[in-house]
């Protein structure tokens, strides 16, 4: 089987929103062996990327995209479920990861697939659930031992919440003790730089992507300190 025509092909099934045609790619990969968390972030995951790049642009209509998330979740979901059934073996650790959603914010929308991509892709995650205090995030991330804590703000008057933890570890001195993600429908990567979050993420496959390159930075510094 061509990796790279796996990829494209899973790719295009995504931005054509033709979600039978994504079903077939995954068990064609799963009657392969072919790894399928490797297709979900390397091939699904490029056509995510994709429709919110058209999207952007204007290429997309709004329903259009919806229809396409709707198809990328079925996938994300399907794969999860995959490899849950399987039991799938995690090659290394990649680190610990504790996740909530901030006080005040009972929505707990997408963060449950959340939790299990980063579990399948070899974190230990801590999911502390919904309105969580930053108090309580901060204190659970120092008893843990977090490597990279993560809040999800679902409206915008909860998203101050993300901006109060990063200067509550700021003043307590430990804002280089923990890499800080954010995410949740309002946010943007635009808002994670204005608080001084370390990365955002809009969904599960990306959440992966960017905690495993954070991570990777963590360690390429730990090194040459």
């Amino acid at each position: 089987m061509d990796k790279q025509d796996l990829f494209r092909r899973a790719k295009d099934a995504i931005v054509d929103a033709d979600e039978a045609k994504a079903l077939r790619i995954i068990e064609e990969a799963k009657n392969a062996e072919f790894d399928l968390l490797d297709l979900l972030l390397s091939g699904f995951g490029a056509g995510n990327d994709e429709i919110g790049s058209l999207f952007d642009r204007g290429a997309l209509s709004l329903p259009e995209l919806i229809y396409a998330a709707e198809v990328m979740k079925s996938v994300t979901n399907t794969i999860l479920n995959l490899l849950n059934e399987n039991e799938r073996p995690v090659p290394e650790k990649r680190g610990r990861i504790l996740l909530a959603t901030v006080a005040g914010d009972v929505h707990d929308i997408g963060k449950g697939i959340v939790a299990s991509t980063l579990r399948t892709a070899g974190f230990e995650v801590i999911d502390l659930g919904c309105e969580v205090p930053v108090e309580t995030i901060i204190e659970e991330a120092r008893r843990y031992k977090a490597d990279i804590i993560g809040t999800s703000a679902l409206l915008t008057s909860t998203m101050t919440e993300q901006k109060k933890l990063e200067k509550l570890l700021m003043e307590t001195g430990e804002k280089e003790s923990f890499i800080t993600m954010v995410g949740g429908a309002p946010c943007t990567p635009r808002w994670a730089k204005k608080i001084g979050a370390s990365g955002y993420s809009e969904d599960a496959i990306e959440a992966v992507k960017v905690a495993l390159q954070l991570m990777k930075e963590k360690e390429e510094q730990e090194k040459n300190s």
